[in-house]
């Protein structure tokens, strides 16, 4: 193996290193995003979602 080929591929490992940690972070952002949103939308929803359930377990029983 060449000086050569092994420079080029460490210079690869270590680059490509960077980019995981970088889309990490932004896999990271995302899923903190949709954790936000479902909270807002089960306090909002809540409420109404629970009386429907309550009625038609009534209707049923």
């Amino acid at each position: 193996m060449s000086i050569l080929v092994l420079i080029a591929w460490l210079q690869g490992r270590i680059g490509s290193a960077g980019e995981r940690g970088a889309s990490m972070v932004e896999y990271g952002l995302l899923l903190g995003l949709i954790a936000i949103i479902a909270m807002v939308a089960v306090k909002a929803f809540g409420a109404g979602v629970s009386t429907q359930f309550s009625s038609i377990n009534s209707a049923v029983n």
